[in-house]
């Protein structure tokens, strides 16, 4: 496998610093668009016609991590399908429908740490659903045709199969020079970045749409940005930037080089709402039920820097240890702990970056 198409999973493990201990914004934004992702499956998961004399009701969500919110959203949608058979039960649409067993596919990077995933699992007396882990990247077929009656994603489409060419490159234009992410400085470096998510995202939807059963949904939650607004003016953007800053520090005390930081990049792109809605309308699979803005419960309240640094190291550290080596992560963070009590960070002031909620449905 080559460096550039290398996955780089949350920090696994359960330790001071792993993604299961730092991944509550994400989760309040998994919570905030729960109502209506009821919703959207009552209104639009049509029982019938999937099958009448369905037993087995499978589940899936790419991009699992390494919870506890993939299970949490996992057992959200079995409550909402089990509401559903049940109104169709009330309404007296059938003489009756086959008792329903629940099977959930988790699916994620190879390396992503599924050890800690399925020792945090619900324990069996709570747990209304057999489980399987299915690594490898979404970015391709991972399950069965016509397999999965409810897709899930949340917060994953944002990072790219791999590192768009040329952003490592001094000698192209689309070089991102000290940049370590697409944060829309440079236009070049944009539209590197921009047709990798074109790509990815073309071939995300064409292997979902053969894995989910005609009438079958898929649930797309996700961060991008408002038209005309570029990442660097967000608050997540100012974080990410401050690392690089950091990391350029570190290179004039000689604990790394500028060298190794031109050539690091990482693989995240948050295309504008409007790029987003071309590439999805592209795919003829699936009819767009809803596509639309959700408000995340956190985006006014004011964050703490411990906050900030928490959430960004546990999203980053295994990108950053595979390109500098382990012996750099407390000290860059430090470093950035201390850059934003120099230059705190004022949310309210920061451009709003966007978060979506998706609902697919295979034609």
């Amino acid at each position: 496998m080559t460096k550039s198409s290398q996955s780089y999973p949350m920090s696994g493990g359960d330790g001071q610093h792993s993604y299961i201990h730092h991944s509550s914004y994400q989760k309040a934004a998994i919570d905030g668009a729960e109502e209506k992702t009821r919703q959207c499956i009552l209104e639009n998961l049509d029982v019938l016609n999937l099958n009448p004399d369905l037993s087995t009701f499978t589940i899936a969500d790419f991009g699992c991590s390494i919870g506890p919110n993939t299970f949490h959203v996992v057992q959200a949608i079995i409550d909402t399908v089990k509401m559903k058979y049940k109104q169709v039960k009330e309404n007296n649409e059938v003489s009756s429908l086959m008792p329903l067993e629940f099977q959930v596919f988790f699916n994620d990077q190879s390396n992503n740490d599924f050890n800690t995933l399925f020792k945090t699992q619900p324990p069996s007396s709570e747990r209304e659903y057999f489980l399987v882990g299915v690594p490898g990247s979404f970015y391709g077929r991972v399950l069965p045709r016509n397999s999965i009656h409810i897709g899930h994603t949340s917060y994953t489409t944002h990072w790219l199969s791999k590192i768009p060419e040329h952003v490592g490159d001094k000698k192209s234009p689309a070089w991102n020079k000290n940049n370590i992410i697409c944060n829309n400085s440079i236009e070049e470096v944009t539209n590197a970045y921009k047709v990798q998510f074109i790509k990815d995202m073309k071939v995300f939807l064409e292997a979902r749409a053969e894995e989910i059963v005609p009438g079958g949904l898929m649930i797309v939650l996700g961060q991008c940005l408002p038209d005309g607004i570029p990442f660097f003016k967000t608050w997540q953007g100012i974080v990410v930037d401050t690392i690089g800053d950091c990391l350029m520090d570190m290179a004039k005390s000689g604990l790394t080089t500028e060298e190794k930081i031109g050539l690091f990049n990482i693989p995240v792109y948050f295309p504008q709402f409007s790029e987003l809605r071309r590439e999805i309308e592209k795919n003829r699979s699936f009819t767009i039920e809803t596509m639309e803005n959700v408000r995340h419960p956190l985006e006014d309240i004011p964050l703490s820097h411990d906050f900030m640094i928490s959430m960004f190291r546990a999203i980053l550290s295994t990108i950053i240890k595979e390109h500098f080596g382990e012996c750099v992560i407390d000290e860059l963070f430090d470093r950035v702990a201390s850059q934003l009590v120099k230059y705190p960070i004022d949310i309210k002031k920061c451009e709003k970056d966007m978060n979506f909620f998706i609902l697919l449905k295979r034609k």
